[in-house]
């Protein structure tokens, strides 16, 4: 059996999982199911512990979000998507179609994918952003705790995004799946 291998920063060869491989070291007991990461293009990626401005954020949202969601669509929290083979990521919320099962849902039946980032910033906009786009996630909310404004992606293409707009603390966040759905930031 042949493995899968990664380049690391420095030039030295990594070992490359899949999802599948992932999903039997949990059933076995290698990999704790209450570890925090995410498989990025075959590497596991810690994922930081979660700040108090990052879970206050996270909860407005998901609130805000549940009461505008219409019946056909659903609301992930830290919900996995696997976009292929080697990746799954766990944005803090995710909005799709109901009736597809959450193993078979793919980046272009994501209506909006949301990262609230403390610590993570550079690595939500730039990386991760990148993947969503290469599989089609339709928009791509970044939001900068800190600052309280939003990096709100759209048009996907598979070399990043057709457009990205910055939102103040003050702006409305809105979405266009989601017509009385109205945010800002700044009243969190």
């Amino acid at each position: 059996m042949r493995t899968h291998v990664t380049r690391a920063a420095e030039g030295f060869d990594r070992r490359s999982f899949t999802v599948a491989e992932i999903l039997r070291m949990q059933d076995a007991g290698i990999i704790s199911e209450d570890e925090n990461f995410e498989l990025i293009e075959g590497e596991i990626v810690p994922m930081q512990a979660k700040t108090h401005i990052h879970e206050l954020i996270k909860s407005a949202l998901n609130l805000a979000l549940a009461r505008a969601l219409p019946e056909r669509l659903w609301l992930g929290v830290e919900t996995t998507i696997y976009l292929s083979a080697q990746t799954f990521v766990e944005p803090d919320l995710v909005v799709y179609p109901k009736g597809i099962k959450l193993e078979e849902v793919k980046g272009s039946d994501i209506l909006v994918a949301i990262e609230v980032a403390a610590t993570s910033l550079a690595y939500d906009r730039g990386l991760k952003a990148r993947l969503y786009a290469r599989h089609g996630v339709n928009e791509l909310w970044v939001i900068d705790a800190e600052r309280r404004r939003t990096f709100v992606h759209s048009g996907p293409e598979a070399a990043g995004w057709g457009a990205i707009v910055e939102r103040g603390r003050d702006e409305p966040l809105t979405l266009t799946a989601l017509p009385g759905f109205s945010v800002e930031l700044g009243s969190i």
